[in-house]
C-alpha cells in the first residue's frame, strides 16, 4: 500500500475539494487527482463521489477506509516519534479534540509546559462540544480528546470533577441565599448547554423536575449577558463560569448537578509517544487546577 496515496486521500476527504487540498499538501491540483485515480484503481473501488453542488462526497466504502487510513497515518507517526524519542528528539503532530472551556481552563496550560519539553511536537487543536469530540476519536480525526461525561465505549482518564452552579446579579433577592432549588424556580432559569445536556437532563429527571419555558443559550458570554440584563437565573457548569470574567454572584443549586471532565482515545496504550507525553502533562494540570474546582 503506498502511503503517500492514503495521505493524499486523507486531505481530500476531509477537504472535500481537489483544490483545497492541493493547496494544503503543496503540490498540484492534477497531481492529486491522479492519485485519487491510482488509489482508485489499485482497490478497484469508487471512494468518492463527485457532486457539482457539494464537491467531493465519500463513498460508504470511502468512509470504511478513511477511518483505517487515519490509523495507518497514526501509525506512521508514532514510529518517526519512537525514533526521535530514541534520540531524544521526539516530534511529529498530534490532533487533539477540546471544548472551549477545557482550552481555556486545562489544555492552553498544558501545551505551554508540554511545549518547553518536546518543542518539535506539533499540536493541532479542534474544538466542539463533547458529542463532536467523542466522534472525532472514534472516527480518528483527532487522537485524544477532552470531554464531559457521560462517556461511551472510549478509555478515559479523569483530569478533574466539575458541577453546575446558578448566577444572579449582586442586587438579585437570591444574591442573599445559600442555596437556588431548581424547583421553586423553574420558570427564571436560564440554562447554557455547552454540552452538558445529558448530566443535566438525568438528574432533572432523577428529581421529577421539569424546567419551564425559559431560554438555552449555548455560551457563557451569552448567559452572562442574559443574567446581567435581569431576563432570569443563570444554570451553568463551575467549570465553564470559571473560564471567563464576569461580576455576577456564584450559588449552589439544589439538586447538585455533577460531571467528569477527563481525556479520552480509542486506546492509551496504542497512542503514540508524544500523545503519552501530552496526557502525562495533561493530567498533572488537571490534578493543579482541580482543587479550584472542587
Amino acid at each position: 500500500m503506498n502511503l503517500n496515496l492514503l495521505r493524499i486521500f486523507v486531505q481530500v476527504a476531509e477537504t472535500s475539494n481537489i483544490t483545497e487540498a492541493s493547496k494544503a499538501l503543496f503540490i498540484s491540483q492534477p497531481a492529486v487527482s491522479k492519485a485519487i485515480k491510482n488509489l482508485e484503481a489499485s482497490l478497484g473501488i469508487q471512494l468518492f463521489i463527485r457532486d457539482k453542488h457539494k464537491g467531493l462526497l465519500l463513498t460508504e466504502a470511502g468512509r470504511e477506509i478513511l477511518v483505517l487510513a487515519r490509523q495507518m497515518k497514526a501509525i506512521e507517526n508514532s514510529i518517526y516519534q519512537i525514533a526521535g524519542r530514541e534520540n531524544r528528539l521526539l516530534g511529529g503532530k498530534i490532533k487533539v479534540g477540546s471544548f472551549p472551556a477545557a482550552t481555556t481552563n486545562l489544555l492552553s496550560k498544558a501545551i505551554a509546559v508540554f511545549r518547553t519539553n518536546y518543542p518539535l511536537v506539533k499540536i493541532e487543536l479542534l474544538e466542539g462540544v463533547s458529542d463532536q469530540i467523542k466522534q472525532w476519536v472514534e472516527d480518528r480525526t483527532v487522537e485524544l480528546g477532552i470531554v464531559a461525561s457521560p462517556l461511551d465505549s472510549l478509555e478515559f482518564e479523569k483530569l478533574q470533577s466539575d458541577y453546575m452552579v446558578a448566577i444572579v446579579p449582586a442586587d438579585h433577592p437570591l444574591a442573599k441565599e445559600p442555596i437556588i432549588d431548581l424547583n421553586c424556580y423553574r420558570d427564571e432559569v436560564i440554562f447554557c448547554k455547552g454540552g452538558h445536556e445529558i448530566a443535566m437532563n438525568s438528574i432533572l429527571r432523577e428529581y421529577r423536575i421539569e424546567l419551564g419555558e425559559g431560554l438555552t443559550v449555548q455560551s457563557a458570554e451569552t448567559l452572562i449577558r442574559m443574567v446581567r440584563n435581569g431576563l432570569g437565573i443563570g444554570l451553568i457548569s463551575n467549570f465553564t463560569l470559571s473560564s471567563v470574567s464576569h461580576d455576577l454572584v456564584v450559588k449552589e443549586i439544589r439538586p447538585g448537578v455533577t460531571r467528569d471532565i477527563g481525556i479520552i482515545a480509542h486506546s492509551f496504550g496504542e497512542i503514540s509517544p508524544a500523545a503519552k507525553q501530552l496526557v502525562t502533562v495533561l493530567l498533572q494540570t488537571g490534578q493543579e487546577s482541580g482543587e479550584g474546582f472542587e
